[in-house]
This record gives structure tokens, sequence and C-alpha cells, in this order.
């Protein structure tokens, strides 16, 4: 079966976005770097594709000029074992950018992302369907996950 690459459409800035990507995820890397030759598009020598894994998921930066930009329609979502991480991935993911509702924020790429905690999802599964939508009332009032208010609302009784 064949792998599936992320590629990831910039103006200019492939390779740039790429190198922050990886300083911002542990066990990251670029591995493949290629530039325009001669027959174009772009100009000779500038970057065409950047091939980077971000902890084993490989992904690919093109750049392919201003013609398309980045939208909600599309994000990557960082799943955090805890609030250290998602404190950690708002602030390094989120510096330059500008935060959404609910999780979500833009880098200062342009790309959206959503940095949740596990156990959000595991607290809008509860078969308690009261707790359950209380936690989803408090998720819908915050911008960076707060996990302990999750855990106040859903216990509030």
């Amino acid at each position: 079966m064949p792998r599936i690459t992320p590629n990831l459409w910039f103006d200019t800035q492939g390779k740039e976005a790429a190198e922050f990507y990886i300083s911002v995820f542990p066990n990251s890397r670029i591995t493949r770097t290629l530039y325009y030759g001669e027959a174009g598009p772009g100009p000779a020598g500038t970057v065409l594709t950047v091939d980077f894994e971000l902890d084993g998921q490989e992904y690919t930066a093109i750049n392919g000029g201003p013609e398309f930009t980045f939208n909600e329609a599309v994000s990557l979502l960082v799943n955090c074992a805890d609030q250290e991480e998602v404190d950690y991935y708002w602030q390094k993911l989120g510096e330059g950018g500008q935060e959404g509702p609910c999780g979500w924020l833009k880098d200062k790429y342009g790309l959206s992302w959503q940095v949740a905690p596990v156990v959000l999802t595991e607290l809008l599964e509860d078969e308690d369907k009261e707790r359950s939508q209380r936690v989803m009332s408090a998720m819908l009032g915050m911008k960076k996950i707060d996990i302990a208010a999750l855990h106040e609302a859903a216990d509030r009784a």
C-alpha cells in the first residue's frame, strides 16, 4: 500500500516552515530538499520542495507561489498527554500566529493546528451525557484547552 504524505503549499517559505516545525516536535528532521532548475517555474536555485518528518510522520512542503493559501478546512491535530504538552505546543505553534477557539490556532505560516489533550475526547465520550455536555460547554468557552477546567466542569453537579 502506498504511503500517504500530506503536501503543504507555501508561497516561498517552505524550508523556513519545515525548519520551524522540526524545531517544535521531537524526533523530527528534514530528509530532502529539491531546488528549481532552469526550467522553472520558480527561479533556478530556489527551494522547490522540502521533505520532512515530524516524529515519524512524513510531510512535504512545496514552494508553489501565492496562488493558494491555507484555511481551516484542513488542520493538524496534536494529541497531548497532559497540560504541560498543551502549554508547550500552544506557545510554540502560536508564536507569531493567531489563537482560535476550542484549542485551534494558526501558526505564523497560516497552517491550522488543533492542540488538544487526549483526556478531552475521553470526557466528551463519557456515558453520562450531562457530564459530557458540561465538558463541551466549558471547551467552547476556551481558546487554549485547560484540562483542570474541563475536569471541574465534568464534576460539577
